[in-house]
């Protein structure tokens, strides 16, 4: 619905075409405003421009929201996903591709630290992605690269944008997790985490940035945790990660605001990945639970599995990666366009237990 603001009576009051045209009582000195709606004038609520200091603008925005069909879509949009091969990465390359994005897919598809105790991503996983999103109909750039590795970053991003014609979403998504206490770490046990998770969150926005510059804006969604948001016993390396993605991203939004880039954190809680299904993340819940973990991973797993569903509010112990990629389409979309330097969290209630 195209609307146009002008004053009562103006015969030039027409409709603005695509766009909403909106002015205001400084622009019409002479008399209050009226909306017009497809060329037809339609009269204000009684009292609505009485008060001086009220503009019109927010009478006719209602009215263009009024009719407003939210669809998220993204065609002719290219999104970088960090982390692509699997787990929230997967399912989020997935969701942008549906939503009608082309997919740019970055993984280190390969071991990474010594530090974890699960199984690496492998390129097949990432090549799985890759066909799940041509499936869709959409293009699929594959990219192998460490995100520790800002030089690595950038040569993937020149051929993103020569290949696929530009970049106007960034997913920066990858990262790991271990567990240690802090008195028992090793070097690797917290560089690992702050290089991966943190450093390469930042490498991410400086090596895809300039790209959105030229594109004329974009979005751009870092991956933080609830772990960003409070204190992890056993996990001071990931918590010091995440909450420093929280800061990064803030501090982007005020840098990159300028050039038409939104940047905002997607908050996670305990999601059903290879990160989450493992011996070292069930013992870690069992023992913040106050109970003992066995050593056997499988009743570890049932007890940690209880527990969780218990302290969540809607009773889920661990949020498929689905359920979380809808958040990413919205924060990439046109919609979301004055959503900026927030966190926004998909926690199937976790949240609640967080201070603001």
């Amino acid at each position: 619905m195209a609307i146009f603001a002008g004053r009562q009576g103006d015969p030039n009051a027409r409709s603005g075409g695509s766009a909403i045209v909106v002015g205001d009582e400084r622009d019409y000195p002479e008399g209050p405003m009226c909306a017009v709606r497809d060329r037809e004038a339609i009269d204000p609520p009684a009292g609505t421009f009485s008060d001086p200091k009220r503009l019109s603008r927010a009478w006719v925005v209602r009215l263009a929201m009024s009719d407003r069909k939210l669809s998220f879509d993204l065609s002719g949009k290219v999104a970088v996903v960090t982390g692509a091969a699997r787990g929230i990465g997967r399912a989020a390359a997935s969701a942008l591709a549906a939503a009608g994005a082309d997919i740019a897919g970055i993984d280190i598809a390969g071991p990474i630290s010594i530090t974890l105790n699960y199984a690496p991503a492998s390129e097949a996983d990432l090549s799985e992605t890759g066909r799940v999103v041509e499936a869709l109909g959409r293009r699929w750039m594959a990219c192998k690269a460490d995100q520790r590795d800002l030089g690595a970053l950038c040569e993937a991003a020149a051929r993103i944008e020569g290949e696929l014609g530009g970049i106007d979403i960034l997913f920066a998504n990858a990262g790991i997790q271990a567990f240690k206490p802090i008195l028992d770490m090793d070097n690797a046990d917290w560089h690992d985490q702050i290089d991966v998770n943190l450093t390469g969150s930042a490498n991410a926005i400086r090596a895809f940035g300039p790209a959105m510059v030229r594109r004329g804006g974009g979005r751009m969604i870092l991956t933080s945790s609830t772990q960003g948001q409070h204190g992890t016993k056993s996990g001071a390396a990931y918590s010091a990660s995440k909450w420093g993605v929280i800061g990064l991203m803030k501090s982007a939004a005020m840098d990159l605001g300028e050039y038409g880039i939104s940047v905002n954190a997607l908050i996670p809680g305990l999601i059903d990945t290879v990160l989450t299904r493992h011996e070292d993340r069930y013992a870690q819940a069992i023992d913040v639970a106050g109970g003992q973990p066995t050593g056997d991973e499988t009743k570890d797993e049932d007890t940690a599995l209880e527990g969780l569903a218990k302290k969540s509010p809607l009773g889920i112990p661990m949020i498929q990666p689905e359920d979380v990629a809808p958040m990413v389409v919205f924060l990439a979309s046109d919609e979301a366009r004055m959503a900026s330097g927030g966190t926004y969290s998909v926690t199937a209630g976790d949240s609640a237990n967080m201070q603001s």
